[in-house]
């Protein structure tokens, strides 16, 4: 039996006479990464954030781990819930090592146990020692959403939310990091729930893609079911431009080979 870290029921959540989320129902498996995709004004971002209470949901329910999170402090959820925001959202009056920290310290932790961490989590991300020292406005935009990582997986979470925190790179510094996450994802064994865009992010790294449009839930399924049988002309539409761009590949190594 599959075992659920997530289980979002009937979630709605709307403000004044308008609905920007509508009855979604989905459950997200002890380490599997779901990814929301969606166009601007699909209710993804506003679904990601009422799986650790940044928004209160008008009705439904949202269960982490079994237990109801309106039943649990809201900060003490978010402790427990590894969050990686758009924009990166690093505190820049913080060193780096100031901000990886700054969890485990509301936390208590200890001195000499936050500091071991820190240091853990800054190989795994592939950042130098030295880093630590300095502040985020001295760091490129790859070295930064690095550090965010490390910050959202600083107080040893089993679940991670992830709001397009790529979506600002360069291409280059994007995939790399992409490849990054998979694997730290991988060794920890991590549940993630991933808001992207981008269709092609999505088939390359969520278990599961759940398509959304105008706050209800399109389509959930697995990148090979997506992409044998979407069934709207909405994801079609989604999947368009992975396509293309895989057919211009395959047509450019085809002409190379000649």
């Amino acid at each position: 039996m599959t075992v659920s870290a997530i289980e979002v029921i009937d979630l709605g959540k709307r403000y004044g006479e308008r609905d920007v989320v509508s009855a979604v129902s989905f459950s997200v498996a002890v380490g599997e990464l779901l990814a929301l995709v969606g166009g601007s004004g699909s209710g993804k971002t506003t679904i990601l954030k009422t799986l650790n209470r940044l928004i209160e949901p008008s009705r439904g329910r949202v269960l982490v781990d079994g237990e109801d999170t309106s039943a649990s402090d809201p900060v003490t959820l978010r402790r427990r819930v590894g969050y990686v925001f758009q924009g990166i959202g690093l505190f820049p009056h913080f060193t780096v090592e100031e901000n990886i920290a700054v969890t485990p310290s509301l936390l208590g932790w200890p001195e000499e146990r936050t500091a071991r961490r820190v240091e853990e989590l800054l190989g795994l991300v592939e950042l130098e020692p030295a880093v630590r020292r300095r502040y985020p406005s001295e760091l490129s935009g790859g070295q930064q959403q690095r550090v965010g990582v490390a910050r959202a997986l600083a107080a040893e979470p089993r679940l991670m939310l992830l709001d397009e925190p790529f979506g600002a790179l360069d291409p280059l510094t994007r995939d790399r990091l992409q490849q990054s996450f998979a694997e730290i994802r991988k060794k920890l064994g991590l549940t993630a729930v991933f808001v992207t865009h981008d269709m092609s992010e999505a088939l390359m790294l969520a278990d599961r893609i759940a398509v959304l449009a105008e706050g209800r839930l399109i389509q959930l399924g697995t990148p090979h079911e997506l992409l044998t049988a979407p069934n709207s002309d909405y994801v079609e539409r989604l999947l368009d431009t992975p396509r293309r761009q895989a057919r211009i590949l395959d047509e450019t190594l085809a002409k190379g080979s000649k």
